[in-house]
This record gives C-alpha cells, sequence and structure tokens, in this order.
C-alpha cells in the first residue's frame, strides 16, 4: 500500500515539473537578451559585400612609413619594356664570375601571374587580394622591396589558375596604367598613387572577360593608351593618357572576342601598325596619321580558342602567330595591295612540326627567334630553341635534356639569356651567335610552383616571381 502511495506521488512530482518547464518554455522571451549592432560593429572591410557588378575603381588608397630609395634611373615600362621586345642591350655587365645572384629582398603576393613594371626606383604590380576579395596596385622601393603605398579597390572572383595577370603600363612621366581581372582600368600618378582615372571594360564596351580573366597588357603609344576591349561594337581604342577620355575607337565589325593575348606594335610596309590575336582572327590597326584607328587588314585564318603569346614580328611584312593546346603555329604575311592591305596565312603546322610556344612569346634576337617549346612540342618539348625566322620547321640549337622550363618566361640582358624553369629555378645563357652556352643555374625560389609570370628588368636587378612570391635580385657588377 504504501508503495502505490509512493508511485502516486512521483508521477503527480513528474506531472508537475513538465508543466512548469512548458509553461516556462512558452513565457520565455530569447529576444530579451539581444545585442543591437549597428552597421559596422562587427569590424567586417569596407565594401567585402559588393557584387560583381557594383565595382568602385580605385576606391581605396593606404600609403605606408617606408624611406624611398632615391637615385635608380631606369624604366621597365611594361609589358616586355619600352619598345615590348624584351631585350636590354644598355645593361651594366653581368655579375657571373662569382657564382650565384645576391638575392635583395622578396614580398608575399596573391595567387596569380601578374608582373611588376619599374619607374625609376619604383616597382609596380598588380595584385590580388582574396581575403578582401580586392585589385590591388602595390608600389615597391626597387632598392629595398619596402612597400610604398597601395591603391585597392572591391571586385569578387573565384581562383582560377590565380587571378591577376597583366603588367602596367608607365609612361615617361610617372603615370601608371593597369587592366585588372575583370577588365577594370585604372591610371594613378606612379609617385603619390593619387588616382587620375578609371574604365570599365565590360560596362563601357560590353567586354567578355576571357575564362582565365584578362591577360591583355595595355600599351602606351605616345600619349595615348591602347586597349582592345573587343566589345560588342568596339574592338580597339586609343585613351588619352591624361584624361581617360577616348581618342579614337575602331568598330569590331568582325565580332572579334577578348583573347590573353596582347596589342603589339609594328611597322609593317612602312605604317605604324597595332596588331591584335583576338577570339576568331588577327587585325591591323592604324596608328599613325589620318586614318589611325582605322582596321587596315583581318583574316580569320587563324583561330585557336585560346591565344596566350602575342604575335611577333620577324620582318618588314611577316608575323609569327602561336597559340597553345594544340594550335601550334603560323606564319602571316602581310602587303600592301593597291590602296588597301593583304593579310594571308602562308605556313601552319601543328605545335611538334615546328616553332610553337604555349604562354610565353618568343623573343627576336639579332636574327635568332629564341623560344621555349610547349608540352606537346614534340622531342624538344619545354626545351629553349633557336629556329631562323626563314625556316620555322627546324630548330638550329635547342637546351640539353635536363633543360626543360614548363611554362616558365625568358629574357634577354646584354648578351644572356635569363630563363626561369616554372619551379624556380633560373638559368642563364651566354648568347653565341646561333648558338648558346650554359653559364649559371641558380634556385632562386626555393619550392616554387608556377613562374609563369614574365621577368623585369632595371639598375642592374632582375624581378621575377612564382605564383605567391615577387624576389629581386642583384644581377650586374656595380
Amino acid at each position: 500500500m504504501k508503495m502505490k502511495k509512493k508511485s502516486h506521488y512521483i508521477t503527480i512530482a513528474v506531472i508537475a515539473f513538465w508543466t512548469v518547464v512548458l509553461i516556462g518554455w512558452h513565457l520565455y522571451d530569447p529576444s530579451s537578451r539581444f545585442v543591437k549592432f549597428e552597421p559596422g560593429a562587427d569590424k567586417r572591410p569596407v565594401g567585402s559585400a559588393r557584387k560583381a557588378d557594383d565595382v568602385v575603381i580605385g576606391e581605396f588608397f593606404m600609403k605606408y612609413d617606408a624611406t624611398f630609395t632615391e637615385g635608380m634611373k631606369d624604366q621597365w615600362s611594361g609589358f616586355r619594356g619600352k619598345d615590348r621586345t624584351n631585350i636590354v642591350s644598355h645593361a651594366v655587365p653581368i655579375k657571373l664570375a662569382e657564382g650565384n645572384f645576391k638575392e635583395l629582398w622578396t614580398v608575399e603576393t596573391g595567387e596569380g601571374h601578374a608582373a611588376p613594371a619599374v619607374w625609376k626606383g619604383r616597382v609596380y604590380m598588380l595584385d590580388y587580394n582574396e581575403q578582401l576579395s580586392s585589385d590591388a596596385l602595390r608600389c615597391f622601393d626597387l632598392k629595398t622591396g619596402a612597400e610604398l603605398w597601395r591603391r585597392w579597390y572591391r571586385v569578387p572572383m573565384k581562383r582560377n589558375h590565380g587571378f591577376s595577370r597583366t603588367i602596367p603600363a608607365v609612361t615617361e612621366d610617372g603615370k601608371v596604367m593597369t587592366v585588372g581581372p575583370e577588365g577594370h582600368v585604372m591610371c594613378c600618378n606612379g609617385e603619390t598613387g593619387d588616382l587620375l582615372w578609371t574604365l570599365d571594360l565590360k560596362k563601357r564596351f560590353s567586354t567578355e572577360v576571357p575564362f582565365w580573366y584578362a591577360g591583355q597588357c595595355p600599351l602606351i603609344v605616345g600619349d595615348e593608351l591602347v586597349v582592345a576591349p573587343a566589345g560588342t561594337d568596339t574592338l580597339m581604342v586609343g585613351l588619352d593618357v591624361a584624361t581617360g577620355s577616348v581618342r579614337w575607337a575602331t568598330s569590331n565589325e568582325k565580332k572579334l572576342k577578348m583573347s590573353h593575348s596582347s596589342v603589339m606594335p609594328m611597322t609593317l610596309g612602312g605604317k605604324l601598325t597595332l596588331v591584335y590575336a583576338g577570339i576568331g582572327g588577327v587585325c591591323g590597326v592604324s596608328a599613325e596619321g589620318a586614318d589611325k584607328g582605322k582596321m587596315l587588314w583581318f583574316t580569320n585564318q587563324w583561330q585557336p580558342s585560346v591565344i596566350a603569346p602575342s604575335p611577333l614580328q620577324l620582318s618588314s611584312n611577316q608575323i609569327f602567330l602561336v597559340a597553345g593546346y594544340g594550335a601550334g603555329g603560323a606564319l602571316l604575311q602581310v602587303d600592301r595591295a593597291g590602296n588597301g592591305w593583304q593579310a594571308k596565312v602562308v605556313d601552319q603546322y601543328k605545335a611538334d612540326k615546328g616553332m610553337s610556344s604555349e604562354q610565353q612569346t618568343p623573343i627576336l634576337y639579332k636574327g635568332n627567334v629564341i623560344i621555349i617549346l610547349p608540352k606537346d612540342g614534340g622531342g624538344m618539348r619545354e626545351r629553349v630553341c633557336i629556329y631562323q625566322p626563314t625556316d620555322l620547321h627546324r630548330t638550329v640549337w635547342t637546351s640539353a635534356s635536363d633543360e626543360r622550363f614548363g611554362l616558365g618566361p625568358y629574357i634577354v640582358i646584354d648578351g644572356y639569356l635569363f630563363a626561369l624553369k616554372e619551379d624556380g629555378q633560373l638559368f642563364v645563357y651566354e648568347i653565341k651567335g646561333k648558338e648558346m652556352k650554359l653559364r649559371n643555374r641558380q634556385s632562386v625560389i626555393k619550392d616554387g610552383a608556377d613562374a609563369w609570370g614574365p621577368m623585369a628588368y632595371a639598375d642592374g636587378m632582375l624581378l621575377l616571381r612564382d605564383a605567391k612570391t615577387l624576389k629581386c635580385f642583384k644581377i650586374t657588377q656595380n
């Protein structure tokens, strides 16, 4: 009887407990403990939620407390140097006798393959900060690597073999112009970092940016900045470097689309011409005279699906065209025809049948074409090779079988070829006529990866990079 009574009391207690819990649950207001936060209280960086079509180019600026080293004078004004040949011929003698080159400084970068330009001791490189989803034009001291300032803006992107790929263009008086991965053009004062003007190629010209982002490097011709937006109606434009206003525009009647190739200035048949290889064909645009901006000639005989190397002039009327992914190479001949022009592909072949490249633009040096063959280039794949402009199918010299470079860059300085293997090893060859001799081999980037960005030279210093690091080496005696 006592057990039955005890069980009864327990049942009543349990019911009472859960009744109190249920009543309390219904009466409790959790919002009473909420704390109201005003916008910005979470300290999230300004503009981090910005959409891709709501970019304010160049909106942020930061100046660093660093001393600038005076006295530097050289200029590496953009892609392949001032004349786009990738050749330096006035350098102080290269310092080879004592072995390895001295590393002066190194800085970490966002993942990408953009390369530097140099103006009187200042190094400019377009970078991407993945944490802040931002393009950034960074300015460093050439001598010390100290960051002097950066101009940046929000632009959300997803990594696709890195982000930035282009090289700034710098005028003689120090205006710096960039083309960002999503086609945002920015012009800054190279000394102070002040923003001078901007242009959105996608909004202004309906540019369709390539799958691996913009790889086209801006070109300065006189007092104009030349870019090829390859938009719905406009193929190429000449912009006033001081204001960004459009001086002339070329109609995109051939409906070319933007490739990763850059516009190359060439004198063909006595006429200064802007040559561009886009998706859908190759064209030449007048760069002088009353017909400036007019398309002089066009051919659709050369139409690779992806084009990274830029056209290379071989003679007064011949242009070498090359692309990767099995496209191979082609020889384009351009001649005057009455009052007009005629462009015709006179030779075309697969990558394993002649001179070819996947990413880097070859160098024409003293009658020789220096090139690194692509992975599908047959038995000589990935080696440094020399060809004659008159015979694009037969090598006259190749590097050794263990000297293969992948997609790495190369540059000629004072009669030496500097070739960077994509894993961070630097090779130096002395060029002797139609041959080269290996003079130095040095690991310049430990555990380097995807060292694809072009190199730059100024004041005895060589700038090079891999996917996440920019380095500077002293390579001359003084």
